[in-house]
């Protein structure tokens, strides 16, 4: 089943979810390094990434959404699809709770709950990534009805060759 919401041929959520698991990912990284160093800069940096990715879960959001309300009621892709999305809301949900622990404190230092968030957070967005994969790769979700080892560029506009 195709997306519905595209550009240039290629579905827009699966492109724009790299950039907040990847920050989010990132500020966790940034808490370990600063608990193990104690160096002021990871707790900021920590604080700065997730900012960046809360804000780019909620925008990757908006267009899961729109492929999500195309899936036929009553399907497994449905039900997978709800438990991603509903499950990436409470990803962000725990990152922006552990931004707003840090928020107030000297230079973003976080206290246990912002980092139980974040760390909650983490491996949450890993099994919703997951979930994420079932719908591309066992369901079919975003692969247009074209796709084929020798389908031709989503750019040139030209159907598949009988037999690709």
């Amino acid at each position: 089943m195709e997306s519905r919401a595209k550009s240039m041929g290629h579905a827009i959520h699966p492109i724009l979810i790299v950039f907040p698991l990847g920050l989010l990912a990132t500020s966790v990284i940034f808490d370990i390094l600063y608990l193990i160093t104690d160096r002021t800069g990871f707790q900021v940096s920590a604080a700065y990434t997730i900012a960046a990715g809360v804000i780019g879960g909620l925008v990757a959001a908006v267009f899961g959404l729109i492929d999500w309300r195309a899936i036929p009621a009553g399907t497994r892709a449905k039900r997978v699809g709800a438990t991603h999305g509903l499950g990436n809301v409470v990803v962000v949900v725990l990152f922006a709770v552990s931004w707003l622990l840090r928020r107030g404190a000297d230079n973003w230092e976080p206290n246990a709950g912002a980092l139980v968030c974040s760390f909650a957070g983490i491996v949450l967005a890993g099994f919703t990534g997951w979930l994420g994969g079932e719908l591309v790769e066992r369901l079919g979700m975003s692969v247009s009805d074209e796709a084929g080892l020798n389908a031709p560029s989503s750019l040139s506009h030209r159907p598949r060759a009988r037999g690709a």
